[in-house]
């Protein structure tokens, strides 16, 4: 198998095709040994590290995320992960009864939950934009949203980029449809940052979380929230620690609920701009050149699959960043794994060596099969997919 020049820069499983990098992301050896150099340096004196030195540390790595999306450091804070982001903007708002919440069915899990629950909680509704599948246009997936809009939507959770069906949605135009409307958007943007271009000062979107652990390609635990100026103070993270109270004038409230929410290891935040530097600097063109190469790459292995499978494509390229699905036959009525995975899949990794998602859609028996491509992958790896899945079909 032709492996990638660049596989070298990651510690993966040689024995593994690995064609999911979006659901976990992988991280460079550089930046793990960077986050080593971290820690050691932590644990040598954790005092003198957690009290002396990690509010300047989080403020330089802030001010180089907030570069890379455009943004004003001050209006990011380090979470997590974009789930924790979700949840910290739908706990901290206040509904009213009759109130509708709008989302999309194409909303990633754990966030419907998170807002179903909030819903519960206030007493108002849910409301769900169903998108047409196969989708034909970035315009249809905004004429389809804003149809579904009345006069008590207060609020829209939308993704980004699709987890189920890894589709780059238009929210810029439905920001900008929304805000004239008098609502705002909570965009989860777990899969945005790395894969597709994104400035958050110009996208003017009221919250914004993103994932740094998938294609910034930083540890896991490392994530962002961002929140508008005007409306960051109604917002309290999940967890009210020593900030809350806090008489400091150099900082905004914003700053001080947020940057320290008891003993954590913050490590994977403090290497995002070595993730930053070290992923932008494998190609000449930094991270334009990354981002354009791997979309290229994930549009020509679709292609390609789709032939070999003899299906066609869910939706057209404008709507694709560095993951694609296609359509795969519907699955026998075989139980799912221990974990829930689909057997296919499964059968994919013990007998074929292959890591890739099968993931039901738009409910089962309908599957399809979601490649992630990351530089590390090569053309071989999604022919050898197309192979071992020909193979299992059969």
């Amino acid at each position: 198998m032709d492996a990638s020049p660049f596989r070298t820069h990651w510690s993966l499983d040689p024995e593994v095709t690995f064609l999911n990098h979006g659901s976990f992301g992988a991280c460079p050896t550089a930046v793990l040994e960077e986050q080593s150099r971290l820690r050691a340096r932590m644990e040598a004196e954790p005092v003198r590290f957690l009290h002396r030195e990690l509010e300047a540390l989080s403020d330089a790595a802030r001010a180089a995320l907030g570069s890379f999306l455009d943004a004003d450091p001050d209006d990011l804070a380090f979470v997590n992960n974009a789930t924790t982001g979700v949840n910290t903007v739908l706990k901290s708002l206040r509904f009213d009864p009759g109130d509708e919440l709008l989302t999309t069915d194409h909303e990633y899990n754990a966030s419907r939950n998170a807002l179903d629950f909030v819903a519960s909680r206030w007493g108002v509704k849910v409301v769900v934009a169903k998108l047409p599948w196969p989708v034909r246009s970035a315009q249809a997936v905004v004429d389809t949203v804003l149809s579904h809009v009345t006069a008590r939507t207060r609020l829209l959770l939308i993704d980004h980029i699709t987890s189920q069906t890894a589709l780059v949605l238009p929210i810029a135009e439905l920001i900008r449809a929304l805000r004239e409307r008098g609502v705002e958007t909570l965009v989860d943007g777990a899969h945005g940052p790395g894969q597709v271009p994104l400035s958050l000062r110009q996208l003017g979107v009221a919250y914004y979380t993103g994932n740094c652990h998938k294609w910034l390609c930083a540890p896991k635990g490392a994530a962002f929230l961002y929140v508008r100026r005007d409306l960051q103070p109604g917002i309290r993270p999940v967890v009210i620690s020593h900030g809350y109270n806090s008489r400091r004038e150099d900082r905004s409230r914003f700053r001080l609920d947020f940057d320290w929410l008891g003993t954590d290891d913050p490590t994977p935040f403090l290497c995002v701009p070595k993730a930053l530097e070290v992923m932008g600097g494998m190609l000449p063109g930094g991270w334009p050149e990354v981002m354009a190469f791997n979309r290229a790459k994930v549009l020509e292995a679709r292609a390609f699959l789709c032939q070999r499978l003899g299906v066609a494509p869910h939706c057209p390229e404008e709507l694709v960043g560095a993951m694609a699905t296609v359509a795969l036959p519907d699955g026998f009525p075989e139980k799912p794994s221990a974990l829930g995975l689909d057997p296919l899949q499964d059968r994919l990794l013990f007998e074929h060596g292959i890591e890739v998602p099968i993931t039901p859609w738009p409910r089962p028996p309908h599957r399809h099969v979601r490649v992630s491509a990351q530089l590390y992958n090569s053309r071989a790896e999604y022919q050898r997919l197309a192979e071992a899945l020909v193979t299992l079909l059969r």
